[in-house]
């Protein structure tokens, strides 16, 4: 069957009919082809006919097959369907962007001409245009000038209207009317610009400068004055404001200058201004009064101190003293008084008055704090090695060592090691009020737990004290009352300390109170019934010859501890030593019989000892 191709445009819009070529087979079809042939085959014998996009699909395909085989761009020109939406379908691999092959460098050695960067810039900023330049204006008339001038001030003004708060336009307007010497329009303009902003600091003081400048006194005078009144905190206004009438040589209006800025009471610097002014005049008389109302309006050392200072200037030793004497009084409990001890004792010092400067530097340890008085230990030291003896070097570096205890039981006061440091420290000197009163703030520590673990070092505290007082202080008063205080202080439910029992009854026997040592251990059996506590009140007795106390408290032991083996042979060997062997036979059966033992074989060892004894 002969089929005609339909005639259509070109590509390039031209209308002429092409003869397509004729369409070669491949040699050896694929599958793909040889089923294509099959269906059109069957489809001419059944005498159907072939629809317009099966046929479009099926040109679409033979196209497809032609560009990859080559001739795809003849079957696109010759298919008729250039124009058609079919037509603009071409294949990816016909509309990919083809990238240009990587080139490969034959020759890697380096260039004989090499191009640095030097070179390269040079050669930018050769090639690099000139900046335009804007012709210079002159003004031949004053027309011209006129002109200028009403042009600036427009800019001027239209600039001041959108950024009226930046002060830099105003001090660029004010200056350029400056430059034109039209001095009212430049203080309109600073005068407008204070209106905006009176706050600011640089607007009044290159307002000042510019009148100044200028040698406008009076001017310059009206802007100082308001600059001060609206801002009197501000003490640079102050200086320059004193500083341009000192210039003048108006020292009377200078000084009325400070009497105005005094009422406000300024900081040291500005008292000192005024005092260094009238002392270049020589008015000693003024500068002693204006010290006087300094110190009043700030009563710091070191408002003391240069008073003081002035007045050995002047070689007046006798009131400087007298300053430094009402300095101690009115610092006593200021931060740094330390420093104006310091100070005084180095004034007597250079008086040749050391007897003076070591009764100050003890006054100050005495009254100061511990923890404030580090510097005045280190000045008494150098002081005491320069003009003391041993005992003055002595007392300086225990003084050192008292502020080094100090502030480590201000740092932790439950250190009851520093604490045994810091007593026996004041015991070696010899100081028994200063001792008791670092016990006293010792034994203040109490453990904040009720764990026996965290009382042991403390009750040595009690134990020291006590014995402090008998032996060192001898006051035996005192030291039984330390006794009765700390066994009032154990928690005995908790738990008790035995040595503290024990060593309150040994006071009272060595101050022959025997009541009152059985007393004690009496109440300790009943609150704390350790084995300790019996041993010593049964050795006791025992010396004293009551037997039948003895047996007592022998018995009272037993009745609390049953299963304590070495009560029992204590107790046998008690009868014993008295020839009541039957009762010492009786507590030995009593005691095998016992059911619960810590040590039945201690026992049963003296039971076999005693009848071998007794044959």
């Amino acid at each position: 069957l002969a089929r005609t191709e339909p005639r259509r445009r070109t590509t390039a819009g031209r209308a002429k009919t092409q003869t397509p070529p004729p369409r070669s087979r491949p040699p050896n079809p694929g599958p793909r082809d040889r089923s294509a042939r099959a269906r059109r085959a069957r489809s001419r014998a059944g005498g159907e006919e072939e629809s317009s996009t099966a046929r479009a699909r099926r040109l679409s395909k033979r196209r497809n097959r032609k560009t990859r085989s080559g001739g795809g761009a003849s079957i696109v020109a010759m298919s008729g369907f250039g124009e058609g939406p079919l037509g603009t379908k071409l294949h990816q691999s016909a509309t990919a962007v083809k990238y240009p092959k990587p080139t490969r460098v034959k020759n890697k050695t380096s260039a004989q001409v090499q191009i640095t960067a030097e070179q390269i810039v040079r050669e930018a900023k050769e090639r690099q245009e000139e900046t335009y330049k804007a012709p210079k204006q002159k003004i031949q008339d004053a027309e011209e000038l006129a002109e200028y001038r009403l042009k600036k001030r427009k800019e001027f003004e239209d600039l001041i209207r959108r950024v009226y708060w930046n002060e830099a336009v105003w001090v660029k307007y004010a200056k350029w009317e400056e430059s034109q010497k039209d001095f009212p329009r430049a203080r309109s303009v600073w005068e407008r610009a204070l209106d905006h902003n009176y706050r600011s600091h640089s607007l009044w003081l290159k307002y000042a400068e510019m009148e100044m400048s200028h040698k406008f006194v009076n001017h310059a005078r009206n802007v100082w004055d308001r600059a001060v009144k609206l801002l009197p905190r501000v003490d640079q206004f102050w200086y320059k404001y004193i500083h341009m009438e000192e210039m003048m040589g108006q020292i009377q209006n200078a000084r009325m200058i400070f009497e105005r800025w005094m009422n406000w009471e300024p900081d040291h610097n500005g008292w000192n201004a005024y005092i260094k002014m009238e002392t270049r005049y020589k008015e000693w008389d003024r500068v002693r009064k204006i010290y006087e109302r300094y110190v009043q309006c700030h009563p710091s050392v070191k408002a003391w101190v240069r008073w003081a200072k002035f007045e050995m200037s002047q070689r007046e030793v006798a009131k400087a003293r007298e300053v430094y004497e009402l300095a101690v009084e009115s610092v006593e409990r200021e931060v740094d008084a330390d420093a104006l001890y310091v100070k005084f004792a180095q004034f007597e010092e250079l008086c040749k008055e050391p007897e003076r400067a070591r009764a100050i530097y003890k006054y100050a340890l005495d009254n100061l704090p511990k923890e404030k008085a580090q510097a005045v230990y280190q000045n008494f030291m150098t002081f005491e090695k320069q003009y003391g003896n041993e005992a003055g070097i002595d007392d300086a570096v225990l003084g050192k060592k008292r502020v080094e205890y100090e502030d480590e039981v201000r740092k932790d006061p439950t250190n009851y090691d520093a604490w045994f440091d810091y007593t026996r420290l004041e015991e070696n000197a010899g100081e028994i009020e200063k001792a008791r009163e670092v016990y006293e703030r010792a034994i203040a520590n109490v453990p904040p737990a009720t764990a026996k673990q965290f009382w042991r070092r403390y009750i040595y505290l009690w134990i020291n004290y006590a014995l402090f007082e008998e032996l060192e202080a001898g006051d035996l008063e005192r030291a039984r009352e330390v006794y009765r205080e700390c066994l009032k202080l154990i928690p005995h439910k908790v738990f008790s300390f035995s040595k503290i029992w024990v060593m309150a009854s040994q006071f009272e026997i060595r101050q022959k109170r025997l009541d009152a040592a059985r007393k004690i251990l009496g109440l300790a059996i009943g609150l704390a019934p350790k084995d300790k506590i019996f041993k010593v009140y049964i050795d006791m007795e025992m010396q004293l010859g009551n037997v039948d106390r003895c047996r007592t408290l022998y018995q009272k032991h037993l009745e609390i501890a049953p299963h304590n083996c070495f009560t029992w042979e204590k107790f046998a060997e008690l009868e014993n030593s008295l020839g009541e062997t039957e009762r010492a036979r009786a507590i030995f059966e009593i005691a095998i019989a016992r059911p619960v033992l810590d040590m039945p074989e201690v026992l049963w060892k003296a039971y076999v000892d005693f009848e071998i004894g007794e044959g």
